[in-house]
């Protein structure tokens, strides 16, 4: 597996991000992997390339999954980045990181695109990392990111739709917005750090190149595991890394990042949503001629 640790501003070599590039398979991606809340490169506890950014995870923590190793990005099948960035402080702290580390992303992905320009590239990220991944698009060119999925996103729906509209890499990407109820406190909580922003995208969003998948309805997960996705229902009802932490939920995002022709976002959606309800049809003898006066049952059905 060729996994490239790279933080905000600390670019690799040039030469070196070129040899990782070209030692790749024709068709196989680049995954850049962010982080979110409370982590940051420069502090030893919170290093997310010793948690869930690395390979190897700390064993001292219950959320440490390697994302890398559980994405199957090994044996030539892609190449993962993992990026860092300063995540913490207070909330308002952070999300002015967010915006910094926006620019800089944006930066590497530009320099991704010029040295191997038809490579797919995908973006995952959990919480402000969600944030920092559809940030970065403002600024980027059609076909600059193939996929994104968004995990529990620290974001707007107002701010997001804006994206959408005004970025050619945003209209050019497709989006996979991960949520669940579990997460329904921190949204909550971002609410209330930024009063102005109004509804998140936990509520949803409808745009065609997005796709929306709360992973607390029955109903979602009975569509995923016909598709053969068998992810956990949640087991507690408040959790902010349910998204990544729920048994079998990366089978599903390996899926999407690795065999996005085998997952189309139409084709998702026509599975994941349910058809809607059939109106209900009037009792015989309840109908009445034009012109005469309403029956008092005309409401009954």
């Amino acid at each position: 597996m060729t996994l490239l640790a790279v933080n905000m501003g600390r670019h690799p070599d040039e030469a070196a991000l070129a040899t990782a590039l070209a030692a790749l398979p024709e068709a196989a991606p680049v995954v850049i992997m962010l982080h979110g809340f409370r982590f940051s490169p420069d502090h030893p506890d919170r290093c997310p390339h010793r948690h869930i950014l690395s390979l190897e995870p700390r064993r001292d923590c219950w959320k440490a999954v390697s994302w890398p190793r559980h994405l199957g990005l090994k044996g030539g099948a892609g190449l993962a980045i993992a990026y860092g960035w300063p995540a913490r402080g207070h909330i308002w702290e952070a999300l002015a990181w967010a915006e910094r580390a926006a620019t800089d992303l944006a930066g590497l992905i530009t320099t991704i695109r010029r040295l191997a320009p038809q490579r797919p590239l995908h973006l995952i990220g959990h919480s402000l990392g969600a944030r920092v991944a559809l940030l970065a698009l403002r600024g980027l060119p059609g076909g600059a990111v193939d996929r994104l999925i968004l995990i529990s996103a620290a974001l707007f729906r107002g701010e997001t739709q804006a994206v959408l509209a005004a970025s050619p890499a945003a209209a050019g990407a497709e989006f996979v917005n991960v949520t669940g109820r579990e997460n329904l406190l921190f949204d909550a909580l971002l609410r209330l750090a930024a009063p102005l922003g109004g509804r998140t995208v936990a509520a949803g969003l409808s745009a065609p190149n997005w796709l929306d998948v709360a992973l607390d309805r029955p109903a979602t997960l009975a569509a995923l595991a016909r598709m053969g996705h068998r992810i956990a229902p949640p087991k507690v009802p408040v959790c902010h890394w349910s998204g990544y932490l729920r048994p079998g939920v990366f089978r599903f995002y390996r899926a999407l990042l690795m065999q996005p022709h085998r997952t189309p976002l139409p084709a998702l959606r026509g599975m994941l949503t349910p058809p809607p309800r059939p109106r209900p049809v009037p009792r015989p003898g309840l109908t009445r001629a034009r012109g005469d006066q309403p029956s008092p049952f005309s409401s009954i059905r």
